[in-house]
């Protein structure tokens, strides 16, 4: 028995007769670009997200998250604060608007750790991105109350925390602008790639749109230096589908944690995830620690048992971003990056093959 990391094919064999019928009209309407399945996934997913937020879809989550910081008018050289230990994409998108990133450390949760993020505030810092990593929401409270007290923006990556709550509450509809990432594999994935921009301010969603058309709201409108960044049909209307599904899967990934949770509760050479009380988690990974990581590979790979690294580095730690870090420590994402493995999450694992991964884990830890 194989135990997949992911399995897309399952997934969309799951629900195939939709995807094929959504595929099918797309074709036979020939809206490629625009059209009514993009309006019509923006309004349902900001109807998802709650009552009062704004939507545009663009072309994948990196695009999401330059655009949405663009978008605020930042000052040039002005320092964003990013968590160390997340996508590269959330760096690429400070660095690539002119700014400059300045990197935090991650705390027990692996989000922002919210001690080192107020002691490396300055004059010149401009924004803080909450990255709600794995699928569970970052410190907001926390995280907001330091915007507010240091005059800064506040920008949500969400990429992997798509139905995720803090306070009961959404994540990406706290901060300025949030972005999401419909890559194949996130909790909602598209056919390719799809990324959504999210805010409850108009204004800085009409100036996302702007950008994100080239500059305009019409066509051969240009009133500012945009660029071309659309969701396109295709993708807008399979991800109408997996929306419907969206909460059910997420409820199964919160049961499969419950078991990784329950039956590797007593294994002293694993740390589990923490999970805030104040945050329903999607599980979009299941992270552990452990010192012995080289060995379980070597053992969950002989047993079928499929894994990941997220991620094998942290940014500070990378050769792109080693520029970035000078006199900045990152203690617990330099040290956790040589510990961290993400074991098989998705609705599509069964009861039978969670439990084979916690049987090897725990046979090898104990054997």
């Amino acid at each position: 028995m194989v135990v997949k990391f992911l399995d897309l094919k399952k997934q969309y064999l799951s629900i195939k007769q939709e995807i094929d019928s959504a595929i099918f009209r797309v074709i036979q309407n020939s809206a490629f670009i625009g059209g009514d399945e993009v309006l019509c996934f923006e309004k349902e997913f900001a109807e998802f997200l709650g009552e009062g937020v704004k939507t545009l879809g663009v072309g994948n989550g990196t695009d999401a998250l330059e655009i949405a910081i663009e978008s605020l008018n930042l000052p040039q050289g002005g320092e964003v604060l990013i968590p160390a230990n997340t996508f590269v994409a959330t760096a690429e998108a400070v660095v690539r608007n002119g700014l400059k990133v300045v990197f935090v450390d991650c705390g027990r949760d692996y989000t922002l750790d919210i001690g080192d993020l107020e002691s490396k505030i300055t004059p010149a810092s401009v924004a803080i991105i909450a990255v709600h990593l794995y699928g569970q929401s970052a410190k907001l409270n926390e995280i907001l109350n330091l915007a507010k007290k240091y005059h800064l923006k506040v920008i949500e990556d969400c990429a992997q925390s798509h139905g995720a709550t803090y306070n009961g509450r959404r994540v990406g509809t706290f901060g300025d602008v949030g972005a999401f990432s419909f890559y194949p594999g996130k909790n909602l994935g598209a056919f390719g790639d799809g990324g959504m921009i999210v805010s409850r301010d108009f204004d800085c969603l009409q100036r996302c749109r702007e950008i994100a058309h080239h500059g305009g709201l019409s066509k051969y409108e240009h009133r500012i230096i945009g660029r071309n960044s659309r969701l396109d049909g295709m993708q807008a209307a399979i991800l109408r589908v997996k929306l419907k599904y969206l909460e059910s899967w997420n409820a199964r990934r919160r049961e499969i944690a419950g078991l990784y949770l329950e039956g590797l509760g007593d294994m002293l050479d694993i740390a589990l995830p923490e999970v805030k009380p104040s945050c329903i988690c999607v599980w979009h990974l299941f992270v552990i620690r452990t010192l012995k990581r080289q060995t379980l590979m070597e053992v969950l790979r002989k047993n079928g048992i499929e894994y990941g690294l997220h991620y094998p580095l942290s940014l500070p730690n990378t050769p792109a971003y080693a520029p970035f870090v000078k006199g900045i420590e990152c203690k617990n994402a330099t040290c956790w990056e040589d510990e961290i493995l993400s074991l098989p999450m998705g609705e599509h694992l069964e009861d039978k093959e969670v439990q084979k991964v916690i049987e090897v884990l725990k046979d090898t830890l104990c054997g």
